[in-house]
């Protein structure tokens, strides 16, 4: 399906959440010199325009970014901010960066960035974005799901690997566990970041049952927003399933999850927690 535009939730809580993680995964990847591959199997349109009526329709960055900006936020935010401030400098003080602008900010000279994006219209908008950047930066209007594949290994054996599909499918949960599967087959030792939105049906918690039984080491973050709906309708937050993470990701993330929470509730129910599994 090709219904689906981040540019409707660009800037919302699961993109703080999201985007703020990966930052702290990508600077991390930045404390050794050797060279690393970022590869995102659903890279959306890059940069997108909060006064847009578009973002506007739901006005959800209100709800996200907006209100982490209007707060003072720990020093571990501060390499997502920069990240945000910088794509500002360049295309506009109302724009938020998707994750190909967030990785983009943390590359060096020597690192790579894989891009894939089915939507034609999102991947025209990267092609015109990266295009003097042909050297470092690889952009595919395919599934990335099967893109992936001839990713890995990376020449340098480092990487990480986010995958953020919309999930409008049911099937996009199942091939979620198939496509770590097949990865980790292919490059065991890579970094692997999965979002997903919370919300009240069996096919999260079955993909996360799914990635739990792999048995590798692993660390879950979550951020609720807000009470499930009576109605079962509706995504009430949203959680990152990282593989392989940095050994300093917990001690990064959780000391920070209560604020965060608070910061972005919209209502007496909202709460984070993290949990995982390190050898």
């Amino acid at each position: 399906m090709l219904s689906y535009r981040h540019a409707f939730h660009a800037g919302n809580h699961a993109d703080v959440l999201k985007h703020w993680v990966y930052s702290l995964v990508l600077d991390y990847f930045n404390q050794k010199d050797k060279p690393y591959w970022v590869i995102d199997t659903h890279a959306g349109a890059g940069i997108y325009r909060l006064d847009s009526a578009v973002a506007n329709k739901t006005a959800e960055y209100l709800a996200g970014i907006a209100k982490l900006q209007q707060a003072a936020a720990p020093e571990a935010f501060a390499g997502y901010l920069q990240a945000i401030a910088a794509t500002r400098d360049t295309s506009g003080k109302d724009t938020y960066p998707g994750s190909p602008c967030i990785a983009d900010h943390f590359l060096r000279a020597d690192d790579k960035l894989r891009l894939f994006e089915l939507h034609p219209a999102d991947a025209a908008l990267l092609e015109q974005q990266f295009s003097a950047r042909k050297r470092q930066v690889a952009i595919q209007a395919k599934d990335g799901f099967e893109g992936i594949k001839a990713c890995l290994p990376p020449p340098s054996k480092r990487a990480m690997v986010l995958i953020d599909p919309p999930y409008e499918v049911k099937d996009d949960y199942l091939r979620v566990v198939d496509c770590i599967k097949d990865s980790l087959k292919r490059f065991a030792t890579g970094t692997y970041l999965i979002w997903y939105p919370r919300l009240q049906r069996p096919e999260p918690q079955l993909m996360l049952d799914k990635l739990r039984n792999l048995n590798t080491d692993y660390l879950h973050i979550c951020l609720d927003v807000q009470q499930a709906s009576a109605d079962g309708f509706g995504m009430h937050g949203s959680g990152m399933w990282v593989i392989n993470p940095p050994w300093t990701l917990r001690r990064s993330v959780e000391p920070h999850l209560d604020w965060l929470a608070q910061t972005l509730a919209q209502d007496a129910h909202a709460r984070a927690w993290c949990e995982g599994q390190q050898r």
